[in-house]
């Protein structure tokens, strides 16, 4: 049997790419039966005859997966935040930051915009971030700023673009690779936020890998238990071999190696406030659910 892997899921078919040919195919019942849902970045075994539609067969383990875009088999992801309109949000990119890291799929900070922005007032809300080993690539699809730094980090790679809606994702994409014509839409002035402009998940193959072009949105239900939220972070997960007591929320505990490191410095206090937001989050969210 032939195998491939799902690049595009639309109004019921599934696009599989194999051996550099695209095949359009619908899923076995026995998918729905076992309540299996197929995602892009699967990697799938598919039969198919000429002049049909193909039928997808099996799927192959993934060693990832999220929920909010629907993708797998996911390398890395550039969380793409706008300099202005919609203003830069550090608590929301705190929000996307722990969904990455805790499905261990590496984060780059992408700030688009630039050419809205004072690029000292941007750099230092983004400081902290590159104190905490993340990399930052500032950019500006209509000035072409930054977009040769963006390439590099896409070779070869498996990458998700996501982020709040209306920060310039699908015109960052289009400054990429000018062949795209992805639909872009201004930014809503009324709302203060963007309008869906991407209504499916797709794998668009760009410099030996793929880029995952996922609709926009502007909130995001942390879902993780207490402990998998206090290492989420990686720079807190490190840290947390230091706390004297296993299980250290990073809370209430003393001898904590994650709140000492706030105390000198290592870790800015609003990433840590907003750490503390998120777990009593998760607290109450867990109370909710066992009563």
């Amino acid at each position: 049997m032939p195998k491939g892997r799902i690049i595009k899921a639309l109004s019921g078919f599934y696009y599989v790419e194999s051996d550099n040919q695209i095949y359009q195919c619908k899923a076995r019942g026995k998918f729905r039966k076992r309540d299996q849902k197929l995602l892009v970045g699967d990697f799938c075994e598919f039969s198919y005859e000429e002049g049909s539609d193909g039928y997808i067969l099996s799927l192959s383990s993934r060693k990832n997966e999220l929920v909010r875009p629907p993708i797998c088999n996911v390398d890395q992801a550039l969380l793409v935040f706008s300099a202005k309109e919609p203003d830069f949000s550090s608590i929301l990119l705190d929000r996307f930051l722990i969904m990455i890291e805790a499905f261990d799929i590496d984060p780059i900070i992408c700030v688009s915009k630039m050419d809205l922005s004072q690029k000292d007032e941007i750099e230092n809300q983004l400081r902290p971030y590159q104190k905490a080993g993340y990399k930052v690539i500032y950019v500006s699809s209509k000035d072409k700023i930054g977009l040769e730094e963006v390439k590099k980090i896409l070779k070869d790679k498996v990458t998700v673009i996501t982020g709040q809606s209306g920060v310039g994702k699908s015109s960052l994409l289009n400054a990429l690779d000018i062949h795209l014509n992805i639909d872009t839409n201004q930014i809503s002035k009324a709302l203060g936020r963007g309008k869906h402009t991407t209504r499916h998940v797709e794998l668009i193959k760009m410099y030996g890998g793929y880029v995952g072009d996922t609709p926009g949105f502007s909130s995001l239900e942390l879902t993780q238990e207490p402990l998998e939220l206090a290492k989420a972070y990686h720079d807190f997960r490190e840290l947390s071999h230091s706390c004297k007591f296993r299980g250290c929320l990073h809370d209430s505990e003393p001898y904590c190696a994650v709140k000492e490191a706030v105390e000198v410095g290592k870790i800015s206090k609003e990433r840590y406030d907003h750490y503390l937001m998120f777990l009593k989050e998760v607290k109450e969210n867990k109370e909710k659910k066992y009563g």
